[in-house]
C-alpha cells in the first residue's frame, strides 16, 4: 500500500507540474536574430579553414578535369581499388574522364571510399549538409572509411540557419526524412576520454571544391 501511495504521489506531482506552463526565462530574446557576427572573409576561405580545424581535408580544383586528376593522385597514393559512386551525375563525370576505380556496388564493406555530392556546405563550422533525398542516401557517407565530397562555391552558405532555410525552400513541405551535418571525421572521446576517430563513421573526410564546373 505504501508503494502504491508513493507512486501515486509522484504521478500527481508530475501531472501538476505539466499543467503549469514554464515561464520564459529570457522573454526579450529574439529567436530569429543572428547570434554570430558575420565575417567579411570569403565563404570558401571560411569553409576551408574551419573544415581543416575539424580534421577534414580541403582540395580546391579549378574545374572537373583537375578534380579527376586530384582524385587519381589520391587513389594511387592510398592504393584504393573501390570508390563507390551512386549519384548519376557523378557516375557520368567519372566515366567521361575515364576514372577506373569507380564502382556502383552496394556491399559497403568492400568500399575503400564513398564519393558523394552534398546539399550545401556551412562556412561557419566547416560542415557538410546532407540529406536522404540525395542519390547516396544515408549509407555512402557513413559506412566507408573515407568520405569524398564534390561541391561547388554556389553551395557554400554562411551558417546552419541559412542551410535549413535553403532546404525548406528547395523541398517545401516535403522535407527529407533525414537531414544531417558532417563536421570532419567521425570521432568520440567516450572511452577513457581518449579521442578516437572513425568510431561511428568515416575516419577521413575530403572536400573537393570545383570552382568552374564547365
Amino acid at each position: 500500500m505504501k508503494e502504491r501511495s508513493s507512486k501515486g504521489e509522484i504521478l500527481a506531482r508530475v501531472r501538476e507540474a505539466l499543467s503549469k506552463p514554464t515561464p520564459q526565462p529570457f522573454p526579450n530574446v529574439d529567436a530569429n536574430a543572428n547570434f554570430y557576427v558575420r565575417s567579411d572573409e570569403a565563404l570558401d576561405v571560411q569553409f576551408a579553414e574551419n573544415l581543416t580545424l575539424t580534421g577534414g581535408q580541403f582540395i580546391f580544383c579549378e574545374d572537373h578535369k583537375e578534380f579527376i586528376r586530384n582524385l587519381i593522385l589520391l587513389t594511387e597514393e592510398r592504393q584504393w581499388e573501390n570508390i563507390f559512386v551512386w549519384d548519376n551525375k557523378l557516375q557520368e563525370l567519372v566515366l567521361k574522364y575515364q576514372y577506373k576505380k569507380a564502382r556502383i556496388g552496394r556491399s559497403l564493406e568492400k568500399a575503400d571510399a564513398g564519393l558523394t555530392l552534398c546539399e550545401a556546405l556551412i562556412a561557419r563550422t566547416g560542415s557538410i549538409l546532407m540529406s536522404s533525398k540525395q542519390a547516396a542516401g544515408r549509407g555512402l557517407s557513413l559506412f566507408p572509411p573515407v568520405h569524398l565530397v564534390l561541391a561547388y562555391p554556389s553551395q557554400i552558405l554562411p551558417g546552419l540557419q541559412d542551410g535549413l532555410k535553403f532546404l525548406k525552400n528547395k523541398y517545401e513541405d516535403k522535407l527529407p526524412s533525414m537531414i544531417t551535418l558532417a563536421t570532419g571525421p567521425s570521432r568520440t572521446a567516450d572511452i577513457e576520454k581518449t579521442l578516437v576517430t572513425g568510431a561511428h563513421g568515416p575516419k577521413e573526410v575530403f572536400v573537393f571544391l570545383v570552382d568552374n564546373p564547365a
